[in-house]
């Protein structure tokens, strides 16, 4: 039986969609658990597995992790590790050039990851960069008091991710009426943007913004 060009090129094709998805996944999970294995370098020698068992063991430094971010969490759930928080906050905050830093990163963090915050809780369509050229963003809030007072009527804050990587992005402030509330998830605007418009997300609703 005869194979054309075509048929190849298609079965060629077909092989990387399986194959390339699941070649990144693999990379991926490779590189995070490989750094996270580079944390058992700050137990003593004598305490690390290839001493102990006689081998290196793959992931250990990622399940030892994860253990002890839940250990963390538990910990300060109740008063008494509430409490031992705060007093490590008030000490790291009075270090000089330190304190500084690390309470900018709190307060991202705890916008971010807290269940009270209301970061990246909307998607949102704006007109960006030029007008008649739109693209997805996420709400973060409002302007302050101090930015607030400047500015000529209600206007929202805006994070603008990059593609296809969203961890990075450009931070704006713009008028409430050039803002269009998408009836979209946060994880499928997020699944729309990485793909770069690939993954088309499913026919929303009537968008709308609340004043």
């Amino acid at each position: 039986m005869k194979i054309g060009k075509a048929t190849l090129k298609s079965v060629f094709l077909t092989g990387l969609l399986v194959v390339v998805p699941f070649a990144i996944t693999v990379w991926v999970l490779s590189l995070v658990i490989g750094t996270m294995d580079q944390t058992l370098l700050l137990l003593p020698e004598k305490w690390r597995p290839e001493r102990l068992l006689g081998f290196q063991l793959p992931g250990l430094g990622a399940v030892l992790t994860v253990a002890f971010v839940f250990l963390v969490g538990l910990f300060t759930q109740n008063i008494a590790g509430q409490k031992l928080v705060e007093w490590w906050n008030a000490i790291v905050r009075r270090i000089p050039m330190v304190g500084p830093l690390y309470g900018s990163i709190q307060q991202v963090s705890d916008t971010l990851l807290s269940g009270k915050g209301h970061a990246f809780r909307r998607a949102l369509l704006i007109e960006y960069p030029r007008k008649g050229s739109y693209t997805v963003a996420f709400l973060t809030g409002a302007p302050g008091a101090g930015v607030a007072e400047h500015l000529p009527g209600p206007h929202l804050s805006v994070f603008v991710p990059t593609t296809p990587n969203p961890t990075s992005g450009f931070f704006l402030i713009v008028p409430t009426s050039e803002v269009i509330e998408l009836d979209m998830s946060i994880e499928t605007a997020l699944k729309y943007i990485m793909s770069m418009g690939v993954v088309a997300p499913g026919a929303p609703g009537t968008p709308h913004i609340r004043q």
